[in-house]
């Protein structure tokens, strides 16, 4: 499989910024996110577009509001706790429940875009778990 390293051509929104460490601490691997549409009362939906690194990956984490994905560019992988990984292309569009626990990121050879709709936003922040182990994402190819 050839390695994607360049996604110039397939990027919508901006990259953003590199997450800070408030952020990046939950994330194994460089993130990158814009904010499309702000945290605030009036949609109460925030968007942002986030750009991880090949390999990169995000901890094991619920929202109590769900989050919906919807992949833009590269390949990735989304689990769920107890159930099979999900391998993910642009066009993909992922609908997480409310505090279901579970992990997305980057595949080891490919950067990954999607866009974060954090839905029902005022049910509350993310609840951040353990990272995913080298061990558990290297098993999933």
């Amino acid at each position: 499989m050839e390695k994607l390293n360049n996604l110039s051509e397939s990027v919508i929104f901006p990259k953003g910024e590199k997450l800070p460490e408030q952020f990046s601490k939950y994330f194994s691997g460089n993130a990158w996110l814009s904010m499309l549409v702000p945290r605030d009362n009036e949609f109460n939906c925030p968007i942002g577009n986030v750009t991880f690194e090949p390999g990169c990956r995000n901890n094991w984490h619920k929202h109590p509001g769900g989050q919906i994905l919807l992949v833009t560019g590269g390949r990735g992988y989304y689990q769920e706790e107890g159930k099979p990984v999900q391998k993910l292309k642009p066009g993909d569009v992922v609908l997480i429940a409310p505090n279901v626990k579970h992990w997305h990121g980057a595949a080891p050879d490919s950067w990954f875009v999607h866009l974060s709709v954090e839905t029902n936003a005022n049910a509350g922040p993310a609840e951040w778990m353990e990272p995913v182990s080298d061990e558990e994402y290297n098993n999933l190819r």
